[in-house]
């Protein structure tokens, strides 16, 4: 099995090591004041947001040429003082079941390095999954996560977050009057990314206020205006930014919860220690607009002879008793240098019975962009990436537990 190579399609030019300030991640009240900094006289800022606003987030336009019913003098100012540019996409590529995996670069912060990250695009029947990343690696160390094995550099930028959704519409022809390059595999109907999900590298809980400014701005009925019940944010049990995730971003929320006993929780997903499963089942409770019709998911990785036997699933059933609930059974994907297994199907199929058996939906999430690493929890960028041994030895390990494609 080889890594697909980059589809011969034009890629992004390299950033700008000093970059001009990104109108792109800001609040139409940010957006005013930085065009009032620049002289753009207060009468003419709702309009200007406005009209920005428009091309930014529903035209998808990343050059202020493009922007034909602002002034050519409103143009060059724009030039001069800002930015709507993408990041760089260093790689692009392509899983054979469709999955699309971008290494973005994005310049320096102050006095700090370019970073880069990974955004994972997965095509289903009648939709398409967009995976965002909210930080440069990740501090929580979880044991089964390959994210979790690179250290944290930083949060990402509201801007940063944001684009990643763009950049994803760009590649898909999802903007008007833009088509998807040849080949690319994706929804027949409807919006080529549908569904968001805060699930790449990082907590997103850890960067709340960017997370909140990059979905609200995602969620606004007058720009890229995604539905909040097609935003899903997944968290560790950051449980203080639970509350504030439901009533200041009102997104569905998910669980990445592996364990039902603390003590083995500790070990899957040391944040436990902090924040125990008891506060966590509390705050998951708390949650404001919780009903059948929204319903909290739970993520469950399944770890051969770990957390995968019958008792576990009472003892699943027992933790979440009272809270409208779906549970994804995700087979564990595997990475160079894990001590881990994935469980036996036959065993995942049992789990998952009693548990349906027990009135929850607990789908088994069917693994996708293995081949590139793009599967939940593979997720790791290019300035961490494995050494050619490591990778010969993964790809071998992948040919014999699943055969040659």
């Amino acid at each position: 099995m080889t890594h697909p190579k980059l589809k011969p399609m034009p890629l992004s030019q390299p950033v700008e090591l000093s970059p001009k300030p990104s109108l792109i991640g800001l609040t139409r009240e940010e957006m005013g004041a930085a065009l009032k900094e620049k002289g753009v006289a207060d009468k003419q800022i709702k309009m200007r947001v406005s009209q920005l606003w428009n091309w930014i987030y529903v035209r998808g336009v990343s050059d202020f040429d493009a922007m034909v019913n602002v002034s050519k003098d409103m143009r060059e100012m724009l030039k001069t003082h800002f930015t709507v540019a993408r990041p760089e996409i260093v790689e692009e590529q392509v899983s054979n079941d469709g999955t699309r995996k971008w290494l973005l670069r994005f310049p320096p912060r102050g006095a700090g390095r370019p970073v880069e990250i990974e955004a994972v695009y997965i095509p289903e029947e009648g939709r398409g999954t967009l995976c965002i990343s909210s930080q440069v690696g990740c501090s929580l160390t979880c044991s089964f996560c390959h994210t979790g094995t690179q250290r944290l550099v930083r949060n990402l930028t509201a801007e940063e977050i944001l684009s990643q959704l763009l950049l994803a519409r760009d590649r898909l022809g999802d903007f008007p009057d833009r088509e998807a390059p040849q080949g690319t595999v994706m929804p027949a109907e409807g919006r080529k990314v549908s569904n968001v999900v805060m699930m790449g590298m990082g907590e997103p809980l850890y960067n709340f206020d960017s997370v909140k400014t990059a979905l609200l701005i995602a969620s606004d009925g007058d720009g890229l205006s995604l539905s909040k019940r097609r935003i899903t944010l997944s968290t560790s049990g950051v449980v203080p930014e639970i509350y504030r995730t439901g009533d200041e971003i009102g997104v569905m929320l998910a669980i990445s919860l592996h364990a039902v006993r603390d003590d083995l929780r500790d070990m899957l997903v040391p944040i436990n220690k902090k924040y125990p499963l008891k506060e966590l089942m509390d705050a998951c409770r708390a949650y404001p607009g919780l009903s059948n019709a929204r319903r909290i998911t739970f993520e469950y990785v399944m770890l051969k002879g770990v957390n995968d036997s019958l008792e576990d699933a009472k003892g699943l059933i027992q933790l979440l008793k009272g809270i409208p609930a779906k549970i994804n059974l995700i087979p564990f994907n595997p990475w160079p240098g894990t001590n881990y297994q994935c469980s036996e199907w036959e065993q995942i199929e049992k789990f998952a019975d009693f548990i349906n058996s027990a009135g929850y939906a607990s789908p088994i999430r069917t693994p996708r962009g293995r081949d590139i690493l793009a599967a939940c929890g593979q997720l790791k960028s290019e300035s961490e990436r494995m050494r050619k041994t490591e990778r010969l030895a993964f790809e071998a390990m992948m040919i014999a537990n699943h055969g040659e494609d």
